[in-house]
């Protein structure tokens, strides 16, 4: 499979649209049990500025739309906004519900929550296309006003990322834990990102350093590497350096990789990654998500394909 995904990506245009802003890392509650959606009022989303320790008062539709904006670009197709806004939506009441008795219902850090912008962050980073975008984004938020994607009527585990390695990934694959609407589907569109494929060289020296002590290094380099071992859609999730194992998240941390879907190779100089895809890799795929609305799909159309056998449905609040 993996090759077949480089004879497509040699064949194939690549699409001339930005890549989302972030790559969301959000990471899975283990204990949180299935339950209703809990009333949220449009004064009650308190989302913790983590630099600062400062806890904001938000609007719900406020908040999805700081975070849309965040989250993917303001260039995206109008399905794929609307997409974005339900499943960043359905992670705030997932992440109330975990937050229950806590002085705040979520952070702005995106390796464990979701990206958030202010208005004013926003203006400065937009600069004069600031009042187009926000509109773009704010009107695909509002035509999905209080949407969330339901499974045996809890607010599911939105996970979202910015481009897959072709395929999308399980949570069990990637963080230990199985979710039943989580499954692993075909994003073909993230083969025509631009930045599908990034290259990573490390010297031997940097290569030694990056392990510290955890490894004993000594034989000569080109015998450090050993076996790896990946899922259908690419990830490591393990691989030998001097006989010790390490799973691709480690090894993707160690080097500042874009993903855990890599190859790893000595060209008699130095270590090269060929790495594909952006994130975590698991749920929706954002690039992909604009790819399908290119196509036609609506935004049903897409969270039903990344996110199986949930409910869009009106959240109470």
């Amino acid at each position: 499979m993996k090759n077949s995904y480089f004879v497509i990506l040699a064949t194939v245009m690549a699409a001339m649209l930005f890549l989302p802003l972030v790559s969301s890392a959000v990471t899975p509650n283990e204990n949180l049990a299935l339950q209703t959606v809990s009333p949220i009022s449009e004064d009650n989303v308190k989302v913790k500025i983590t630099e600062s320790g400062e806890v904001l008062n938000v609007s719900v539709e406020d908040y999805v739309t700081l975070v849309v904006a965040a989250e993917m670009s303001a260039d995206y197709c109008e399905e794929a906004l609307k997409a974005q806004a339900v499943a960043a939506r359905t992670f705030l009441y997932y992440k109330k519900i975990q937050n229950a008795g806590e002085n705040y219902d979520i952070t702005d850090d995106f390796t464990i929550d979701q990206a958030f912008l202010t208005k004013d962050a926003l203006k400065e980073k937009w600069n004069e296309s600031f009042e187009d975008s926000f509109k773009k984004i704010s009107d695909a938020v509002n035509l999905t006003a209080g949407e969330v994607l339901l499974y045996d009527g809890a607010p599911i585990f939105a996970a979202y990322h910015a481009v897959s390695s072709g395929r999308t990934e399980t949570a069990l694959n990637v963080w230990g834990k199985d979710y039943p609407y989580i499954v692993s589907v075909d994003s073909i569109g993230d083969l025509l990102c631009p930045e599908y494929l990034t290259s990573v060289t490390v010297t031997p020296e940097d290569f030694k350093k990056a392990f510290g002590d955890e490894v004993a290094f000594s034989s000569e380099a080109k015998n450090w590497v050993g076996d790896s071992e990946n899922t259908e859609s690419g990830t490591v999730t393990k691989i030998l350096v001097c006989e010790k194992e390490f799973t691709g998240a480690k090894i993707r941390e160690k080097f500042s990789l874009k993903s855990s879907s890599f190859d790893l190779t000595f060209d008699g100089t130095n270590f090269v990654f060929t790495v594909r895809g952006y994130g975590h890799g698991v749920g929706m795929s954002q690039y992909g998500a604009n790819y399908m609305a290119q196509q036609g799909s609506d935004y049903k159309e897409i969270l039903n394909w990344y996110y199986k056998d949930c409910k869009i449905e009106k959240a109470l609040g």
